[in-house]
């Protein structure tokens, strides 16, 4: 078979991004993926061989959190989405996750099947209404996935916090007092980048962008990175990107290909692998109130987010 076959083939990787041209991927020996009759590794969406990473080995022991923030200013690019997959997968495989929703829309609840109504949030605990965070947490319905709801009160919590003395800092305060429960904590952030997005990277040990395969939101990405650049050298020098998700990758489109290509002649390698398709199963289980993992466990989209969660372990982002 000549390379422009192999090429050819290694393109028709369905829009989850994992899912060959058969259906039925093998690992060789170097992790790249392989299909029969190929001669060369298939190449996943982002132009490198396609990889299946392992489950990762079970904990032998549980905390301190690494924060993780899910932060992008253009909204409906998939941070919400992602919170609520990444975590429960993460919980399925063994990690004690807590997610804070800290969007005034509170779609993380929602998504969640969390009710914010009469019941403490957030936004009590920035204002010190509330001090112990446990009174706040509520379970969802994947074992060992907790959730700090939001609602619209949220909104004014910037122009409350404005005034206070280290006010960047609230958040990570909060967190201190449960970190020790948990072995991962992630922020779905609103999209902006104003106070309360400046107090989540305070918080934060990694940020991972989820992108939209479209123009308009690429475009933003360099202003985030700026911003978290700024985070570092002024408040926490600690926070790193521990990578930039495709989301709403669409292979049969050549805008979402394009898209993909610059955002991986960008920034390289600081892309993940793992790409995340559009499908409609999302919003389905959106309405429903859980994962995607729950609602259509052998769904490609709820295997993608699988495997985001195992290449984040495997980048050494998650323990």
């Amino acid at each position: 078979m000549t390379a422009k076959k192999n090429l050819s083939a290694s393109r028709n990787i369905g829009a989850s991004g994992y899912t060959g041209a058969s259906g039925n991927l093998g690992a060789s020996v170097n992790g790249a993926a392989e299909l029969p009759g190929l001669e060369a590794p298939v190449l996943g969406p982002t132009g490198r061989p396609f990889r299946v990473f392992p489950a990762p080995p079970p904990l032998k022991s549980h905390g301190p959190a690494r924060i993780i923030s899910l932060c992008n200013q253009k909204g409906g690019v998939g941070k919400t989405t992602t919170t609520v997959n990444l975590g429960a997968t993460l919980a399925e495989d063994g990690r004690r996750v807590l997610a804070v929703d800290f969007d005034p829309q509170g779609a993380l609840s929602a998504g969640l099947g969390v009710s914010t109504h009469d019941s403490l949030t957030i936004y009590d605990l920035l204002l010190g209404t509330e001090k112990d965070p446990h009174a706040v947490i509520q379970k969802t319905s994947v074992p060992n996935f907790d959730i700090i709801p939001a609602n619209i009160d949220l909104s004014a919590a910037e122009v409350h916090l404005i005034n206070e003395v280290a006010r960047e800092t609230i958040l990570a305060r909060v967190l201190r007092k449960v970190s020790d429960e948990y072995d991962v904590i992630l922020i779905d952030c609103q999209p902006s980048l104003g106070l309360l997005t400046v107090n989540a990277l305070t918080a934060s040990h990694g940020v991972l962008i989820p992108l939209e395969c479209e123009f308009f939101a690429l475009r933003g990405v360099a202003l985030l990175v700026e911003t978290i650049d700024k985070v570092r050298d002024r408040l926490n020098p600690a926070i790193k990107l521990d990578g930039i998700l495709a989301t709403m990758y669409d292979s049969r489109t050549l805008h979402s290909r394009e898209v993909m290509q610059r955002v991986v002649e960008q920034f390289g390698t600081e892309v993940l692998e793992t790409v995340i398709g559009r499908t409609i199963k999302f919003p389905d289980a959106s309405v429903s109130g859980t994962p995607i993992t729950q609602f259509a466990p052998e769904h490609p989209a709820a295997t993608a987010y699988r495997q985001l969660a195992r290449e984040l372990v495997f980048r050494g982002a998650v323990a």
